[in-house]
This record gives C-alpha cells, structure tokens and sequence, in this order.
C-alpha cells in the first residue's frame, strides 16, 4: 500500500455516495506498500480500504482479484471482501484510475516476526491452495520469467547504482533459471505477496492469531511450491538477513499438514527460492530507481534480496 494519487476528503466523499455505506467520517492515505494508493476510509458505522490501481496493474486483470476475494472469503479465508456499488459493480473510477472499496480487517501486519507465527502462516497459506482449486478464472503470473527478463532490460545498467555489478548478477541469474525453471508443478490460484505486512494477526489472551491477509493484487495463476517460496524469503530470514532454518521448517510442517508436497516440489524448491529472491530483486530495484519523489511511499531495500538471492545461490540443505 502507498498514496501515489492524493485525494482531497471532498473526492472520497463524492465516490462513496456510489456506494450504501453511509457518509464519510475520515479518511487517511495509508503509507505501507509499494504498488497502488491505498486510503483507511470511516464512513457511517464501518472502515474500508479504498484503493487506486497504479503502475503495473492492467484493467483486464482487476476482475480476477475481485472474483478471487470473494471466493476465498466464501470459503473460510480472512481475506477483504470487495463492496459492490449500488449498481452492483465492484470497480469504479476516481481521480481516472480503477477503484475499489473492500471491508476492513482487523488486526495488523508483523513488525517482528516470532516463532509462534510461522505455523499458522503455513496452514493459510495451504488453506488458500486448497480452497482455490476450483476456481474458475486464470491470470498468468506477469512477474515470472518474461517479467524478469523485461525488468531486467528496463533497469539496464543503472542497476548498478544500486550496487556496483548488480546489472550482470541479474543478468546471469536470469540465464541461469530460464534454463532450469521447473515446469509442471502442482498449481492454482496463488497470492504471490504473502509478506509479514500483508499477514495480519491479533493479540489474544496472550497470544498471537493470525486474523487475515490482505492486498491480493498480485495474485495469479502459478505453483504453488513458488508462492510457499515467496513465504520463506519474506519470512525466514532475520534483520541481517541470515536464513533462519528453524522458522523455515516450521513453516513447511504447518502447510505438509494440510497440504503435502509432491517430490518433485520438493526437488523444484531450491531453484523456487532463488526465483523468488530474483523476482523481489527486480521490483524493488525497479522500484528503488524509478518511484516518485513526491509518492507517499516507503521504498523497499533492494539489497535485503541481493542477499538472501546470493544465499540461495550457495545453499545446500543438509
């Protein structure tokens, strides 16, 4: 979440009377994130999330996240649930970009991630598998290997700003995993972002539980060993970003529980790894050198995936 288009409250105001939620009370640009504008909106009773789709999102592509939300949530998942207009769309327009309101979640993401969250993190993310296999929409993950590649051609060398003999790094790692990225892996809808501000847990009575996940849109079709690699990256690594095995294997226990790997899963997972490490790499490079100076946005380190990529590259589990 990120504010890139700033909306005044008489803006907001106007949008929601296409909606029966009641007038606004407040709203609030919402800092978090990387991708789309993202408001904390109070209106009648209730708060929602009002989001603007920027950069990378496709008008074509916003139906499959709506149609996802709502088969999750269907379906036992804690995930937002997109509020439908009073003309029963869920998109609308604000500001000349695609708009969406979806109810708002209680609890909030992991600043610091404990051992007691791992587990629950594996069992939703199964859940999620599971319960999207009948789902009956596709989108393709645009963030795999064409992706990377055309990330990688568009930063060009001023990746090295970054960090010198990053562009050739990136480069070779490309190579490499296009020509051993596994295919034909269990799949299905996957969320594809599962990082610790996108978890949401609660206290209660003392302890940490896991209350929903949100911003699905970079949600698609893929497989699934990929999203449970994603989990790792973002979740087992300490602030130094040395790997934690500990964390790691409480997380594949969890998700074994409910959902069990196949061998060639199993097999795939280290090159899954580095996959993901390369694919945040890029974004965040991206991201790094091309954001807005005015956007409301905190900007994510593209050097905590340098090295957890380059940890990868070297690993051999024992």
């Amino acid at each position: 979440m990120a504010v890139y288009t700033p909306l005044t409250d008489a803006q907001i105001a106007s949008f929601l009377e296409q909606y029966d939620v009641g007038p606004l009370v407040l709203a609030a640009g919402i800092a978090e994130g990387i991708e789309n504008t993202n408001y904390l909106v109070h209106a009648g009773a209730d708060k929602y999330i009002l989001t603007l789709f920027e950069q990378r999102a496709k008008l074509e592509d916003l139906p499959y996240f709506t149609t996802l939300m709502q088969w999750l949530h269907g379906r036992g998942i804690p995930c937002p649930l997109p509020i439908a207009r009073r003309d029963g769309r869920m998109l609308g327009v604000l500001r000349e970009k695609p708009a969406l309101m979806v109810s708002f979640l209680e609890g909030s993401g992991v600043a610091a991630i404990r051992p007691e969250h791992l587990p629950q993190l594996g069992l939703l993310t199964a859940r999620m598998h599971l319960a999207g296999m009948e789902f009956p929409h596709r989108r393709d993950n645009a963030l795999s290997l064409a992706g990377w590649e055309a990330l990688i051609e568009k930063i060009g060398d001023r990746a090295d700003e970054v960090s010198p003999g990053l562009f050739a790094l990136q480069r070779e790692e490309f190579n490499f995993l296009s020509e051993h990225w596994p295919s034909g892996l269990p799949s299905g809808p996957v969320h594809a972002d599962l990082f610790p501000d996108n978890v949401f847990f609660l206290r209660d009575r003392g302890a940490w539980k896991l209350s929903g996940v949100i911003d699905f849109y970079f949600a698609c079709n893929e497989a699934w060993a990929y999203d449970l690699a994603i989990c790792i990256n973002a979740w087992c690594f300490d602030g130094r970003h040395r790997f934690i095995p500990q964390h790691a294997q409480a997380l594949m226990a969890s998700y074994c529980d409910a959902r069990s790997l196949t061998p060639e899963e199993e097999r795939a997972m280290p090159l899954l790894l580095r996959g993901a490490a390369l694919r945040f790499l890029l974004t965040r490079t991206h991201d790094w050198l091309y954001t807005p100076s005015d956007a409301l946005v905190t900007r994510k380190d593209p050097m905590e995936y340098l090295e957890k990529l380059k940890f990868h590259q070297t690993y051999t589990p024992s």
